[in-house]
């Protein structure tokens, strides 16, 4: 059976059994994939501490035959994205963009577009406001083939003009936007209700990646699965 090679950034870690993980990807030419990590749970594995949570790499894999189940070979790592071990705001609006690709994407489709956003959006040395993750809903939309028609919104001028250009520019530039309280409040609700139209229920995270909701125990920051534990 033929090797395949691919980058990905780790969207899902969880436990199979005692020795192995199952590992979820986001790739730009394959798609979300998933793979069985085995033994990566074994002290002297040669995965152990390349498989978290926003860990970009190159890995080979073997195609499962009978599944979407497939088998990981090798990893290498590319970036851990340190940051986000750091702050723990920044990890949680990450958590959110993960959950949202997920929600935007299938398996196995290629998303070369969707996943240089997410890898931008987890590279932004600038701590994430409400700002970049309008920015980040509004080009996963555009993306998606799903961008709403600012013209005909609701949304105010001065909500109008911010959307517009959150959804224009450069991500990292979406960090300078100044908005007001009345602002964020019209994007929020405008982009929640809009979201939730094309791709279904939100999680709940949303609002703390949008700074609208206290911080959850910090036990529950991992949305998107469990952490690979001695991994």
């Amino acid at each position: 059976m033929s090797v395949e090679r691919a980058t990905g950034i780790v969207l899902r870690v969880r436990p199979l059994t005692e020795t192995s993980l199952i590992v979820h990807w986001l790739t730009a030419a394959q798609g979300r994939l998933a793979t069985v990590a085995k033994g990566a749970r074994r002290p002297k594995s040669p995965s152990r501490g390349k498989l978290d949570l926003f860990f970009e790499a190159d890995f080979s894999f073997q195609r499962s035959r009978r599944s979407d189940l497939h088998t990981l070979c090798e990893v290498v790592l590319r970036d851990t994205h340190p940051a986000l071990r750091t702050d723990l705001g920044r990890l949680r609006r990450a958590a959110y963009a993960a959950l949202l690709v997920e929600k935007a994407t299938e398996t196995e489709t290629p998303v070369p577009a969707v996943y240089a956003l997410l890898r931008d959006f987890l590279r932004l040395d600038q701590a994430p406001g409400s700002q970049l993750v309008f920015g980040f809903e509004l080009k996963l939309l555009t993306e998606s083939g799903l961008a709403p028609d600012l013209a005909t919104s609701r949304l105010s001028a001065g909500a109008h003009q911010a959307a517009q250009y959150l959804a224009e520019a450069p991500l990292a530039a979406c960090g300078s936007v100044a908005l007001t309280s009345g602002q964020e409040r019209e994007l929020s609700s405008f982009l929640h209700g809009f979201l939730e139209y094309h791709f279904g229920r939100l999680p709940a995270v949303r609002r703390v990646a949008l700074g609208l909701a206290s911080e959850p125990p910090l036990g529950q920051v991992n949305t998107v699965g469990s952490p690979a534990a001695g991994a």
